[in-house]
């Protein structure tokens, strides 16, 4: 199958299984919140990992449709408390207004908590996989979204905003932030895809060489990109004064193609 073809099939059927997870005796007002944030667009990348590494262990990657599916739930679980005032004090998500903007803070708090519960519900009763995978799948999943992951990462990120990190404490930020996730997609593949242990550690390895990566173009195209092509505000970690000089120091370092590079990516 041709990447596009790959993707745009597997985030049909992603997108298929959200709408279908939110159930229909969930309270209207709070279903309406969680359909608003989870069907507002992306791309995808967490599910597409999933399946792409089950693909690429030659087994069959729907079987992996609904750890993708709770990866994606995690993954706008975090963006609505990311947008939040009490943390990055964004209006705008992908284009749109963000859920705190349209339901007010408290429900938007409560959509995040709605999405985080609903994922782990969603793996657990996936009868496509048997118990021990599920619960091997479980287990990352709550290591890498939880205090020692992404939280952990988020904490570390807010706690050191004054700060002029080093590219080590800044790496060890991303790898948490933003690779605990992408390494967790991996793992769910490789639990699906019967991989060895020597294959799990090198697809984690990678996926957390992409986390990294992912931010510092994130980080930079916040201060060159524009809010219209980025579907959200532009800028907003300057205006917070995070981390501004570390910021410039990844460009600086880069190599003047790389740099280049980066920075035509918006």
């Amino acid at each position: 199958m041709e990447f596009q073809e790959f993707q745009k099939h597997y985030k049909w059927l992603t997108e298929k299984r959200l709408e279908e997870a939110v159930d229909s005796h969930i309270e209207p007002h709070l279903k309406e919140a969680m359909l608003y944030s989870l069907m507002a667009g992306g791309k995808r990348i967490r599910p597409l990992l999933v399946f792409a590494t089950v693909e690429a262990l030659g087994k069959d990657a729907e079987l992996a449709l609904p750890a993708a599916s709770a990866l994606e739930m995690i993954h706008t679980y975090s963006l609505i408390h990311d947008d939040l005032p009490a943390m990055d004090n964004d209006d705008l998500r992908r284009g749109k207004p963000t859920s705190h903007k349209v339901f007010g803070e408290a429900t938007a708090i409560l959509t995040g908590d709605a999405l985080l519960t609903l994922a782990f519900s969603e793996i657990a009763n996936a009868t496509e996989l048997d118990e021990v995978k599920r619960l091997k799948i479980i287990q990352d999943l709550a290591k890498q979204a939880g205090a020692l992951g992404m939280v952990g990462g988020q904490q570390a990120d807010i706690l050191g905003e004054k700060q002029e990190l080093s590219l080590e404490q800044l790496a060890s930020i991303h790898s948490r932030k933003t690779g605990a996730l992408l390494c967790s997609a991996v793992f769910a593949g490789s639990i699906v895809g019967d991989a060895t242990e020597n294959e799990r550690i090198k697809l984690q390895e990678f996926a957390r060489n992409i986390g990294i990566a992912f931010q510092i173009c994130d980080d930079i195209l916040d201060v060159t990109g524009e809010t219209d092509v980025l579907g959200k505000e532009a800028g907003t970690d300057v205006l917070l004064e995070k981390k501004y000089l570390s910021k410039f120091t990844y460009v600086r370092r880069c190599e003047r193609s790389t740099r280049r590079t980066l920075l035509s990516s918006s």
